[in-house]
């Protein structure tokens, strides 16, 4: 259950994705390894667009604290499609089509066959970084006092600092340095068979590798054999008039979201 594991997404009942965890056990099941640790969490980055995921986790955990990062929308909307093309969750190589597409796909039309209607949602790619309204159900929900929000571009400029400050709105150690690898950089799949198997992995091939491998070397073979299959090259940047059209059409979205966070992002929509 690989990608399960890194995004349960148990806690957003109105947003359909194939690889959701709805079982409480399974669930569960992921922080076991938990011993004395002072705070345990997961990463599901559609909470945010769900609309309901910030009350559900609520009604859990109320003493539960959010950590949300945001990027500058127009790149979030380019890494977005790349991200999907990689996983194999879009047929549309050129990003210009795609949104040229989004209509037809709102009505169930010119989807990949990868998606169900259910999962058309996750083709919404102008509405999912619409970041104010959704920051906002999570204030609502839980205060400003237990929602942590980071700027990926201080991320990017700043990660101890930024990483120290998330350990402090914790109340943990902040002085806790772990070593950063970049991960998730340009890629795209060799062969999409070998992709498939290689994250799907079949129950005939789950169990035979379980019976011939122990688990740490399992999982060095497997992420050795994903990263043979990939292949890693800089994607050529967006069209100039395409950015700067998408920036004009996030300009007024921009303009709420700081003036809520107190915080001016609009240079997201400049240049």
């Amino acid at each position: 259950m690989p990608r399960s594991a890194e995004e349960p997404n148990f806690f957003e009942t109105d947003v359909y994705k194939q690889t959701s965890i709805s079982d409480e056990q399974i669930y569960l099941s992921l922080f076991a390894e938990a011993k004395n640790e002072k705070r345990v969490g997961e990463k599901s980055a559609r909470y945010l667009y769900s609309k309901r995921a910030a009350a559900e986790i609520k009604e859990y955990q109320p003493s539960a604290s959010i950590v949300i990062m945001l990027r500058n929308p127009v790149h979030q909307l380019y890494s977005m499609h790349k991200q999907y093309i990689y996983i194999g969750r879009e047929d549309l190589v050129d990003f210009e089509a795609v949104l040229e597409a989004e209509e037809d796909r709102r009505r169930g039309l010119r989807l990949p066959d990868s998606i169900s209607l259910r999962e058309a949602w996750m083709l919404n790619y102008r509405e999912i970084p619409r970041y104010t309204h959704q920051v906002q159900r999570y204030l609502d929900v839980f205060g400003w006092r237990n929602v942590h929000i980071i700027i990926f571009d201080d991320f990017i400029h700043d990660l101890s600092g930024v990483y120290r400050d998330t350990l402090r709105f914790l109340r943990v150690n902040p002085d806790f340095q772990p070593k950063f690898h970049k991960i998730n950089s340009s890629r795209r799949v060799r062969s999409r068979t070998v992709y498939n198997l290689l994250e799907d992995r079949p129950q005939f091939v789950r169990s035979f590798v379980k019976v011939v491998m122990p688990f740490k070397l399992r999982d060095r073979v497997l992420k050795g054999l994903i990263h043979l299959n990939t292949n890693y090259a800089p994607r050529p940047p967006m069209k100039p008039e395409l950015r700067r059209q998408l920036q004009a059409e996030y300009l007024p979205e921009v303009e709420q979201l700081s003036k809520l966070l107190g915080r001016d992002l609009t240079r997201w929509c400049k240049g």
